[in-house]
Parts: structure tokens; sequence; C-alpha cells
């Protein structure tokens, strides 16, 4: 699904609505809705205008000829990025298949060791509550995410 978050500054492609729109906030999923959003004209033609390749308007003309351009713009706009996986992600991931991860293949990510420990300790068994369990093997200290209940 595809939204756009109007606000007072920016206009935003985005793939999911926010839980809590911010204040000054329009989310609009549909043509229905822009239709329906209380957007004043010039509003609508400062949108229309900050849109990329589009012919710049000094008028609004028709109110509902200008919502139904503007939507088909929208709609041609190129979809938003699918977001990053953070690197805190990709350290559980690593954690949890059933060989469990060294810190060296950790530091591959490209942290020092003192980080991955840190985050072992502070961002996953702290702040996450995940239980980071420790086991002796042939390849050095293993670390896995131990299953609930485990």
């Amino acid at each position: 699904m595809r939204v756009y978050i109007i606000n007072t500054d920016d206009l935003i492609v985005s793939r999911e609505a926010p839980a809590e729109p911010g204040e000054n906030e329009i989310i609009i999923a549909s043509l229905d809705e822009l239709r329906a959003a209380r957007l004043s004209g010039k509003r609508l033609l400062a949108l229309w205008n900050g849109l990329p390749g589009v012919d710049r308007l000094s008028k609004v003309g028709k109110r509902e000829a200008l919502v139904d351009r503007l939507w088909a713009a929208l709609e041609a706009l190129p979809d938003p990025p699918p977001p990053r996986p953070s690197k805190q992600a990709a350290v559980i991931a690593l954690l949890r298949r059933p060989e469990g991860a060294t810190v060296n293949e950790v530091k591959a990510m490209g942290w020092q060791s003192h980080t991955v420990r840190g985050v072992f300790s502070g961002a996953l068994k702290k702040k996450l509550g995940l239980a980071v369990v420790a086991a002796k093997e042939e390849r050095g200290r293993v670390y896995r995410i131990a299953e609930a209940g485990a």
C-alpha cells in the first residue's frame, strides 16, 4: 500500500501510514481522500508545483481538475526505497542462527570488538531483554540468543 503524508512543508511518499499522524499532517491513500482533505487551493497549487517534472501553474483554476491532475502525478511518482535493515537487526539475525556467532564474525560488519560486546550486553540484553548466552566452542566463544523458555 502506498500513502502520501502531507504536512506544512513536505509531501512524503510512504509504504505505510504512520501509527499516529503528526501534528498538521494529512494522510492520503486515495483520490477520494485527497478530494475530501481540507487543503486550500493555494496549498494544492504549492503541492503541484513542488512535484518533479510538472509544468508549473500560477493559478488554481478549477479545484477538482487540479486535484485530479495532482492525484495522477502522485501515482506516477516512483515507489520509496525499502527501509534498510539496521546493523542491530543483522546482529540479532546472526545470533539467532543455530550456530550462533563469534565476536569476530560480528566484527566483520565493520565494528570494533568492544562495540560488539557493548551491543551484546547493552542493546540486546539490557534494552531489548534478549537472553544472549555464550558458550566456549572449538571456534572460540560463541554467542546465541536463547529461545524463550529454553
